[in-house]
């Protein structure tokens, strides 16, 4: 099977071939023999009913420094391709969410990963609160007072954006600390989100594990250990990743949200979980496969193509 796949996302000069999910799925994607087209979001339009994107077809090599070639600048009708990745990363502004009202209209005959209706219906902060057994104490809210209360009974917590991603802005306040006033004032001064709170998990010192689920099934999970000092884990601010198992406990996060994701078209799922707790469900960008490849042999990649291959054929 040759699948036409066109893959929205970020500029692809600026990837870590060795760490970037999108450059990973797009790489098994040409070993299958599927044809790749690339564009980034700003050149997605919709024109007199057409769904169109300005890009380049695209071939990758893993080679540092020289790990991608275009052919020539053309626009696409994607109601002719096969497969849509959607992949840029958040924030999940208007633009992205622009991006998915878009993409809705060519899915599912063209087929949408993951599906955009739901990618913008359940965002990572959010989906989890549809699950409090498996979450930490957790508050959404905007109102200071309300915050306030919820510090005054968990004592130690977590503010970040609600809309935020890559561990940016995310603030642990202990029992000691007297921010959470400026903070509320530097956040509601830059947009008009509500924010998001968590009782501090602990065993955050050990690690946050990130579970990947393709199509619903765990196939497996790295750790990601903060550096010192730090309270966040994302590799993005210096956390680092460790091969790690599946518990007991993992494997009953993933059954309760697994039938979930898979009936909302979610192929591509990363999970976050500390200690016990489930704290966010990751739609929109996910990462670790590659990591999750070297530690474990695990080619997710493969998986991901065969679960598309098999809505295609």
């Amino acid at each position: 099977m040759s699948l036409k796949v066109a893959v929205q996302m970020d500029p692809i000069g600026a990837v870590d071939i060795d760490a970037d999910s999108t450059f990973r799925i797009m790489e098994e994607a040409q070993a299958r023999g599927h044809t790749l087209f690339y564009y980034t979001p700003d050149r997605l339009s919709y024109r007199e009913g057409r769904i169109l994107a300005g890009g380049w077809p695209v071939t990758l090599r893993r080679e540092r420094g020289n790990h991608f070639s275009l052919g020539a600048e053309t626009e696409v009708d994607l109601a002719d391709w096969d497969v849509v990745w959607l992949r840029q990363d958040p924030p999940f502004d208007m633009g992205y969410i622009t991006t998915t009202h878009l993409l809705d209209m060519i899915h599912p005959e063209t087929l949408v990963v993951n599906d955009p209706f739901w990618v913008r219906n359940y965002p990572e902060k959010l989906l989890v609160l549809r699950f409090p057994d498996l979450t930490p104490p957790t508050m959404i809210a905007r109102d200071l007072a309300s915050l306030r209360a919820f510090k005054h009974e968990h004592g130690d917590i977590i503010l970040k954006p609600l809309y935020g991603n890559g561990g940016a802005g995310v603030f642990r306040l202990d029992p000691n600390d007297r921010n959470l006033a400026s903070l509320h004032e530097l956040f509601t001064g830059m947009n008009r989100e509500p924010l998001i709170a968590q009782k501090f998990l602990p065993a955050v010192a050990a690690g946050d594990k990130r579970i990947i689920l393709v199509d619903g099934a765990p196939v497996g999970a790295i750790n990601r250990v903060p550096a010192a000092g730090e309270t966040r884990s994302n590799m993005h601010v210096g956390g680092r990743p460790e091969k790690i198992g599946l518990t007991a406990r993992d494997r009953e996060i993933c059954d309760a949200i697994g039938p979930l994701l898979r009936e909302k078209g979610q192929i591509f799922v990363g999970i976050d979980v500390i200690g016990d707790w489930l704290t966010e469900i990751n739609l929109t960008s996910p990462t670790g496969i590659q990591e999750l490849e070297r530690f474990d042999g695990v080619n997710v990649a493969a998986k991901i193509w065969e679960a598309i291959e098999s809505r295609r054929s």
